[in-house]
């Protein structure tokens, strides 16, 4: 996978990356979901859920994560599968990969934008082993975070470094601090502006051991050292993704700014979902990506869409809203024309019936 991280030394932490191997860690297989809530034990720092593994094991071997055991749920066949009925829409096991997704356009019909997402989400290889469960709770691509600067970027007497240092693919909005991170996942994006759920599970909770919230209400921002940017108890796991059944007049689209069409993460990304009434747009939904530190819910665009007829005025007017509030920061003023140029096309594309783009 392409990155853009360059080589980052901090002489008060350089002791803790000199060393150039994997630290040792048990290893755990668990065969049902009822055993993972024992094997993780009460911290992150204890142990870590390995599915596809692509971004743990890279984490793993830069020394940015050290858990002290790997807990591999691949056998629980429940995890598994992607089913849809009309009533009541999609469910996606949290061990379904993105090829699974990609390729299953029978049960994805209704839902052409995940359809695409999942294609350009990563490549071939990536998406044969990357499951969604592992999507949602990837770690950020920040620099700062990649070379063990932890998720805030500070020094010792609590400055941050993302302000005074390299930020030119920091995040605009939602950047009030201590977080500058941009939210990882192309996916995300596309799945909230569907309206979806995430399911979480522990056998140690009460009840079912099963949790439920809007997939908006999973991302979070840290504002403290220690704490993470996923509402995931270290003892949980992601079991499977409900997304409702769409309206027949649901016209949805997503567009990527990239730094390169060849795969890359983008610069900033923007998700649609237009419910229409006639030429007349009735609800609107408008989800950003790449651009703040949770995937992020733009009511100010969906307003200046509802009501409306799509138009290339329209389309511009939504734009400029969903920037209004952005706050760049010295070397990333240039993801707020990105941003809008994603937003107009996602809306232009929904309108014209095309589920995706990229630039």
């Amino acid at each position: 996978m392409p990155c853009r991280f360059p080589i980052l030394v901090y002489p008060e932490r350089a002791s803790a990356r000199q060393e150039a191997y994997m630290q040792a860690f048990e290893y755990a297989s668990a065969s049902r979901k009822e055993q993972v809530a024992t094997l993780l034990g009460g911290s992150f720092e204890q142990a870590s859920i390995l599915a596809g593994g692509t971004d743990l094991l890279a984490l793993m071997k830069d020394d940015v994560v050290t858990p002290k055991r790997l807990v591999n749920i691949k056998q629980i066949d429940g995890l598994r599968g992607i089913s849809y009925q009309s009533g009541n829409g999609l469910r996606i096991g949290a061990l379904t990969t993105l090829a699974e997704l990609s390729e299953s356009t029978r049960d994805l019909s209704a839902y052409p934008m995940l359809t695409e997402a999942a294609r350009e989400a990563a490549s071939a290889q990536i998406r044969n082993l990357a499951t969604i469960g592992g999507n949602m709770c990837q770690r950020p691509r920040c620099w700062y975070f990649r070379n063990g600067m932890g998720l805030l970027a500070t020094t010792s007497d609590g400055k941050s470094i993302v302000v005074d240092g390299d930020n030119r693919y920091a995040a605009i909005l939602g950047n009030d601090g201590p977080a500058y991170f941009v939210s990882p996942s192309t996916i995300a994006p596309v799945l909230i502006a569907y309206g979806a759920k995430i399911r979480l599970y522990s056998a140690k909770a009460s009840g079912s051991g099963v949790r439920e919230l809007p997939l908006e209400k999973f991302f979070v921002t840290p504002t403290a050292d220690g704490q993470r940017e996923h509402d995931l108890k270290p003892d949980e796991m992601v079991i499977e993704l409900i997304v409702p059944p769409p309206s027949k007049s649901l016209k949805a689209s997503s567009y990527e700014v990239r730094q390169r069409a060849a795969f890359d993460w983008p610069l900033a990304m923007a998700s649609i979902a237009l419910e229409m009434d006639g030429d007349t747009v009735k609800t609107a939904r408008v989800v950003l990506g790449h651009v703040a530190p949770t995937p992020w819910i733009s009511p100010e665009a969906a307003d200046a869409l509802v009501g409306k007829a799509i138009t290339p005025d329209t389309a511009m007017a939504a734009a400029n809203a969903a920037v209004a509030k952005a706050k760049p920061l010295s070397r990333n003023k240039y993801k707020i024309t990105l941003t809008k140029a994603a937003v107009k096309r996602a809306v232009l594309n929904a309108a014209a019936g095309r589920a995706g783009g990229v630039s």
